[in-house]
């Protein structure tokens, strides 16, 4: 015990030199020298760590948190040399939180929020991450939801960061409601005097909902099925829950808010620069429930939102399929029905609150959406997100590859015989279907311009007197003919370049003096056979090189593993029911109702003599009835109900 003093004193001093020159590297020197065995030392230096740190919180009362941050991370460094416990730097945190007012450490925290790569490495996050979700619990007890709210969201935020998302400290495995949020209401003479100055202006106003008792009691009782939406599977709870939904909502609908566009001219400009009670505007989690208060509450954009987003959110649990819901839990098809419509409802009340309501209620839409696959993965058991390893023994045997050859040679050999190699079968088959470009757009395929006869056939035929058309309705009248003509004799008629005697007057009377030669020409064009140009036969090494490289961008596609067969369950033994009778003998109707099984199924089971004979019938039916009966899932059914002791008996 002296020689762990003695060690204790000796770190302390020399913490208190090297700290200030920041030299990890001399302390780790001394200590080593000081002391060979590394459990004793590593012991000391914890002991060391904290007394120091009671020294430097003394030195920096004034308020500065810098030096703080700095020991954390000598600290850090101490750890990452294995000279410290790996959990000491969020401990020596704790310590200082628990030892400083509430806004020294939300500017220390941001200290905290800025250094989760480290504490998620694989030397800190097993050792740390208990004391860190501990730590940050205490800062949550102390502070206030209301009044530091931005707070509290900053250290929710950096746990949800921390941890993993399958990490089940942090899940409702077995998908259970805070039924303790409970929202009481009610008017009380004291509240009413209190109250009845902030109502005063307020009662001169003409546009206002009429609010009674009634509306009050039915606003303020929706929360109760808020807070337990289970409730709502409950025929007479239905029809309290769908009559005040109704009336609420015709409320809402009866009274619409417009956007405010112009302010008065006594408002107030807010700048950082203001003292006083309009400096800082302070958001409260939660709404007070007098009766005074609701007309100006519903008054509120926000407070419409928040209402009428619990209702989406209520709708969508009570259609979605969840793993523990019981299967009583499930809506009549005039249930489904009614949801459906009111949804609809609360989306277009949604729409018109302004402002920006169709933005907000598409933003609402889309993240109600997303919830679906958070769902489905929480019916999954909330699997980890990791890429699946390919079980070796199950993959069919691959067939050794061919040697590739190398690009270089590909592209030598292919430029050898004047052919392109794009890298990709398609592209190779493209480019060397004519390796020549200009000689590709002379092809013969690429000519789209018709022949003379062709064009001019129907205004040969007019010219006819024995066709009896009127010159207005000819097509040498027409414009759009007469341009596309003109190019085409261009072209393709040698009579457009013979000069002639008298200029062009008009394009009609010019169209008709070509279009008479043209006609002239046809008997001897027709009589005289023409010729049609061959495109020579490619060669037969083009037809090999595209064969060649086509098959060898085809071996280059690796084939896909086979899918990983299906997970073997298994069953659930007698031997494995008689041993958890006996643990689950006092505790077996909890798991009765988590196995869905209805009030007078669990009277039938009581009616056995003793608890044990209860437990191991219910048991026994569920094994030979229940699809889903297996070990695997019968651990995950006691693991969330928190049975360690039949989950060790189970897995024994």
């Amino acid at each position: 015990m002296a020689m762990f003093e003695v060690l204790r004193k000796d770190y302390s001093d020399y913490l208190q030199q090297h700290f200030k020159l920041s030299d990890v590297s001399l302390f780790q020197k001394k200590c080593v020298e000081r002391c060979a065995n590394d459990s004793d030392r590593k012991v000391a230096i914890d002991q060391a760590l904290r007394d120091s740190l009671l020294a430097v919180l003394t030195e920096n009362a004034s308020g500065n948190v810098r030096s703080l941050e700095l020991y954390i991370t000598f600290c850090i460094e101490l750890c990452r040399k294995d000279l410290a416990t790996a959990s000491m730097p969020v401990m020596l945190l704790g310590d200082i939180f628990d030892s400083m007012t509430l806004d020294r450490c939300e500017q220390l925290f941001t200290f905290v929020e800025n250094n989760v790569t480290v504490w998620k490495e694989d030397l800190f996050f097993a050792a740390c991450k208990n004391n860190l979700l501990r730590m940050c619990n205490d800062l949550l007890r102390r502070l206030s939801r209301s009044q530091q709210t931005v707070f509290c969201g900053r250290i929710l935020l950096f746990l949800a960061k921390f941890f993993p998302f399958s990490e089940r400290s942090g899940l409702n495995i077995v998908s259970e409601f805070n039924l303790e949020n409970h929202t009481e209401f009610g008017l009380e003479k004291a509240e009413e005097d209190n109250l009845e100055q902030i109502t005063k202006d307020d009662d001169k106003s003409e546009n206002k909902i009429p609010i009674d008792y009634n509306l009050y009691r039915k606003f303020w009782a929706l929360q109760d099925f808020f807070r337990n939406p289970n409730q709502c599977y409950n025929k007479i709870h239905w029809k309290v829950f769908s009559a005040h939904a109704s009336n609420v909502l015709s409320a809402f609908a009866s009274f619409k808010l417009e956007e405010q566009r112009s302010y008065p001219t006594t408002c107030i400009k807010m700048d950082t620069s203001m003292e006083g009670p309009y400096k800082e505007t302070h958001y409260f989690a939660k709404y007070l429930t007098n009766q005074k208060l609701l007309e100006l509450q519903l008054s509120d954009s926000n407070f419409r939102r928040y209402v009428l987003l619990q209702f989406l959110i209520l709708f969508q649990y009570l259609n979605s399929t969840v793993k523990f819901k019981a299967e009583t839990h499930e809506l009549k098809p005039d249930q489904v029905e009614w949801v459906k419509t009111t949804t609809d409802q609360v989306y277009t009340l949604l729409t018109e609150t302004p402002p920006d309501g169709p933005t907000f209620a598409e933003t609402v839409k889309n993240i109600l959406k997303r919830e679906e696959h958070w769902n489905a993965w929480k019916n999954e058991g909330c699997p980890p997100f990791k890429r699946p390893t390919s079980d070796v023994t199950d993959e069919e045997p691959r067939k050794p590859r061919r040697s590739r050859r190398r690009i270089g040679d590909v592209i030598r050999d292919a430029q050898a015989v004047g052919k392109y190699h794009m890298g990709n079968p398609e592209l190779t088959k493209l480019w060397n279907l004519c390796p020549n470009n200009l000689e590709a757009c002379k092809s013969k395929d690429r000519d789209f311009l018709p022949s003379l006869e062709t064009y001019f056939e129907d205004a040969i035929m007019e010219l006819d007197p024995a066709a009896m058309v009127d010159d207005k309705y000819k097509k040498v009248n027409d414009g759009n003919f007469g341009w596309r003509a003109l190019r085409l004799l261009a072209r393709r008629s040698p009579h457009f370049f013979v000069h002639g005697n008298y200029p062009i007057n008009k394009l009609p009377e010019y169209l008709e003096t070509m279009i008479k030669k043209i006609a002239k020409d046809r008997p001897t064009q027709s009589d005289v056979k023409l010729e049609t140009e061959e495109t020579p036969p490619s060669e037969s090494t083009d037809q090999e090189f595209n064969e060649d490289v086509l098959k060898q961008e085809s071996e280059q596609v690796d084939a896909e593993s086979a899918d990983v067969k299906a997970r073997k369950l298994n069953k659930v033994t007698p031997e494995m029911v008689a041993k958890l009778s006996d643990s689950l003998k006092n505790d077996w109707k909890k798991l009765a109702t988590k196995f869905g099984y209805t009030n007078d199924e669990i009277a039938f089971f009581q009616s056995k003599t003793t608890p044990y004979e209860q437990c191991k019938t219910m048991l026994e039916i569920w094994a030979e009835e229940d699809e889903d009966a297996s070990v695997e899932n019968l651990a995950y059914i006691l693991e969330g109900l928190k049975y360690t002791e039949a989950l060790a008996v189970l897995k024994s």
